[in-house]
């Protein structure tokens, strides 16, 4: 069986989450869960001002975009493309163009699963990157996006810093 890639459908506007549900129930009835693995909207929370008042709110990263895992062939070509909502694979022509590891990693969509030695709570150094040397507490740890936020020393107050897992190495 051929690996599967990351590629992206575009869809009629505010169809995203339609296109994904039809996408999954096609699956399940066509029996397509080894050739079609995961279909996403990705979604990032943004801080809205309204009335004075701050609210974080889930927004589409890309309106009209989704995201799906599959492998290509013929058959899941066809099931995608005829889906109601989709007006067809991004790439040139009819050629579905798959993601790349650079394209998909700001995504927090990771393709291989690296374990780490540390958990919240615990003191770990930075090993890489702007932050190198700094040393902070983990409060956070996000496998998805294979990121540990940690709370650094700044100016004097403990301030958020998101760092991947390869740049940091438990003390």
């Amino acid at each position: 069986m051929a690996d599967a890639k990351w590629y992206v459908v575009h869809t009629y506007s505010g169809y995203e989450n339609k296109v994904k549900a039809d996408i999954e129930k096609t699956i399940e009835n066509r029996n397509l869960q080894d050739e079609i693995l995961e279909v996403r909207v990705p979604m990032q929370e943004v801080v809205e001002m309204k009335n004075g008042s701050r609210k974080t709110v889930q927004k589409k990263m890309f309106p009209s975009y989704v995201l799906i895992n599959m492998v290509m062939n013929d058959d899941t070509w066809y099931v995608v493309r005829n889906t109601r909502g989709v007006t067809g694979f991004v790439g040139p022509g009819s050629k579905p163009v798959p993601l790349t590891e650079a394209e998909m990693k700001p995504l927090g969509i990771k393709t291989e699963n690296v374990s780490i030695d540390f958990a919240e709570g615990d003191t770990i150094v930075v090993v890489a990157g702007a932050w190198k040397d700094t040393v902070g507490v983990v409060q956070r740890i996000d496998f998805g996006k294979q990121t540990a936020t940690i709370n650094v020393e700044l100016f004097g107050r403990e301030t958020p810093v998101e760092i991947g897992f390869e740049e940091v190495r438990k003390m």
